[in-house]
């Protein structure tokens, strides 16, 4: 399992493909790294070094939680880190949900490591707020209130990064229920703030200074809803809009599951994107 130390966090990482560009694809949620492998390796077969990675608190990474920058962008940097380390500086950079969110705050945030953005399962609106809010931070937060630290890593996220990394029991057990308690609501406002954005955390400024060629195929949920991905590719100044579904399900949120089956149709648009788009030479060596 390879590990290596991002800004001081141990991050389990993988490389598929033994040459060519490299593009970096991150998985919805808090899903590790092979929520997003098998399209991943469809990406590298098509003559690409595809680099999927557990985000800190997620998979086989450690846990680190609190601080005032948003968990979002903590995983934007890195990302950006861990692609300085393996000298794949600039990069395409891909997900779906809240990998799409990470790509587009890494071009944000680090717009010269980025050279391309494949994005799909674009998340924005309130209810997309509200709800992921609620799933990724309010949970954990009743969890702690009513049964401390022992009730939250006996919850099923927190439990399987235990199983996968069982050091991770001990970060959160040091923590304490107050601290714990602190640092899921500060992250939580993050989500609260972005429902009136047309991205989760982007405005139409942020989104419109992004200048490198981007893929958006947009989900088909509550929670990723076809014109919010519409939105993006309209934002977005050199986009390229793809369309798998022509209306929105009536649910909360499709399971991942369900776009997995889609694998093979999103590695041909993607592949046929990045064969298309105006490589830089940096990016392009073998």
């Amino acid at each position: 399992m390879p590990l290596t130390k991002v800004r001081g966090v141990a991050i389990h990482f993988e490389v598929l493909g033994a040459k060519g560009p490299w593009v970096a694809l991150s998985p919805c949620g808090r899903r590790p790294l092979e929520g997003v492998k098998p399209l991943a390796q469809r990406v590298a077969g098509a003559g690409y070094r595809a680099l999927i990675h557990d985000r800190r608190n997620c998979g086989a990474s450690d846990i680190t939680l609190g601080g005032s920058t948003p968990e979002n962008e903590i995983w934007a940097d890195d990302l950006h880190e861990l692609l300085g380390q393996l000298k794949a500086l600039p990069a395409v950079v891909g997900g779906g949900s809240s990998g799409c969110r990470l790509a587009l705050l890494l071009a944000l945030r680090h717009p010269k490591a980025v050279s391309g953005l494949l994005l799909w399962r674009v998340t924005g609106g309130r209810f997309a707020a509200q709800r992921l809010a609620e799933q990724y931070y309010g949970q954990f937060i009743k969890a702690a209130e009513a049964g401390g630290m022992a009730a939250v890593c006996a919850m099923e996220h927190w439990k399987e990064r235990i199983e996968a990394r069982p050091a991770n029991r001990d970060t959160l057990m040091k923590m304490g229920p107050q601290r714990f308690i602190a640092a899921m609501s500060e992250w939580r406002q993050y989500f609260l703030q972005g429902g009136d954005q047309p991205v989760l955390g982007a405005s139409e400024a942020d989104l419109k200074s992004i200048q490198v060629p981007a893929c958006v195929i947009p989900g088909n949920d509550r929670t990723h809803a076809i014109q919010t991905g519409r939105t993006l590719a309209r934002l977005l100044p050199r986009a390229e809009l793809h369309e798998l579904y022509d209306h929105d399900e009536d649910v909360d949120v499709v399971p991942p599951e369900e776009w997995q089956k889609k694998d093979s149709e999103i590695a041909a648009i993607f592949t046929g994107f990045l064969k298309r788009m105006e490589t830089p030479a940096s990016v392009a060596r073998a």
